[in-house]
């Protein structure tokens, strides 16, 4: 038996289209240029720094930033480009706005997964860049497990991002905002 794929994989999809879908239907996807992007399921080991990064920055934020895991952040309406960071940072009086948009947004993380690694270090990076969200976080796992955080801050005037530091399982930065951060062992 020979699985066919729904239609709309192979169409582009348009923001009213999207808009018009369930939670269920948009959970594991993301719109590239207006083409449906499926993503395989995160391991635990993945969803769970994204989770213990998501709790420290919320924390470290104060009563003015949220950051949570798992929602769509729409980066451009035409052609339809929406990404799930693994981690977004964004304004707490935007929290019930749909869709959440790049002015919103003050940071996003990516986890580095196997299979993500040239979307993560390359294709996100300059689409993030040119939304005009201020921080980008990249997370890769060394071989010895404590996690590598890569820090870019972006260029408004060129909308690209200049390298920032990059820290060893654990973070201490003064910018967007004081955060320490422990990850050794995860």
């Amino acid at each position: 038996m020979t699985a066919i794929a729904p239609a709309w994989m192979h169409e582009q999809i348009t923001a009213a289209e999207y808009d018009t879908w369930s939670e269920e239907q948009c959970a594991g996807i993301e719109i590239v240029d207006g083409m449906v992007v499926v993503s395989p399921s995160a391991s635990k080991r993945h969803n769970r720094l994204a989770r213990i990064l998501a709790n420290a920055l919320d924390a470290a934020a104060g009563p003015d930033w949220n950051a949570d895991t798992d929602f769509d952040v729409r980066l451009q309406d035409v052609p339809l480009t929406n990404r799930r960071p693994d981690v977004v940072v964004y304004r707490a009086d935007t929290i019930d706005l749909t869709p959440t948009r790049p002015e919103h947004v003050l940071m996003v993380v990516e986890v580095v997964s196997p299979g993500s690694e040239t979307t993560d270090r390359i294709v996100k990076v300059d689409q993030y860049a040119k939304a005009g969200i201020a921080f980008y976080w990249r997370i890769e796992q060394a071989a010895n497990g404590v996690p590598l955080i890569y820090t870019y801050i972006l260029d408004p005037a060129t909308r690209s991002y200049r390298t920032g530091d990059m820290f060893t399982g654990a973070v201490d930065v003064s910018a967007p905002f004081p955060v320490t951060i422990d990850l050794v062992g995860i």
